[in-house]
């Protein structure tokens, strides 16, 4: 696991066009974190996301997507492409991250937290498919994990709370 790694701030990431990003940037926001794909059946909660961002953004909330072909193949693509669809098909304007693993020995330390933190059922650390969520609180702490099928819309009341808190 990520040792001595205690909040969502001790990590960094890159943007999709490969910029580094200290996630300690986004210091008492909310933060939705999501593993996406650009060819799943869930694809269309991007514009879910993006309303959620439009809606939230300006109170505090921060979504991340973090593209992942772990399941499926179902996003092939190089960043630059998934970057394009998104923006293209949903008007994302959220910041996208570069691809990366959400599982196994190469998984992301972000995503090897995110799911020491907030396990699935029955206890399973497993990521199970894209469109897994995770709600992230002002300290920097997994408030609640979100299966695949949970739509972004159905998340609203608790990212109200946390923005409130």
């Amino acid at each position: 696991m990520s040792a001595g790694k205690k909040t969502v701030y001790d990590f960094e990431a890159q943007q999709i066009n490969g910029q580094d990003v200290a996630l300690s940037g986004f210091r008492g926001k909310v933060m939705l974190i999501v593993n996406t794909a650009s060819a799943c059946g869930f694809t269309p909660q991007f514009g879910g996301l993006q309303e959620l961002h439009r809606t939230y953004a300006s109170q505090g909330l921060v979504v991340l997507g973090f593209p992942c072909n772990q399941f499926g193949a179902q996003d092939p693509g190089q960043d630059s492409e998934i970057a394009s669809f998104c923006q293209a098909n949903y008007g994302v304007s959220f910041p996208m991250m570069r691809k990366i693993d959400v599982n196994g020995p190469t998984a992301h330390p972000l995503y090897q937290w995110l799911t020491t933190a907030a396990p699935g059922l029955l206890g399973s650390k497993a990521i199970k498919w894209n469109f897994t969520k995770f709600l992230i609180g002002k300290e920097g702490q997994v408030i609640k994990r979100y299966a695949p099928l949970d739509k972004p819309a159905g998340l609203a009341k608790d990212i109200e709370a946390a923005l409130a808190a």
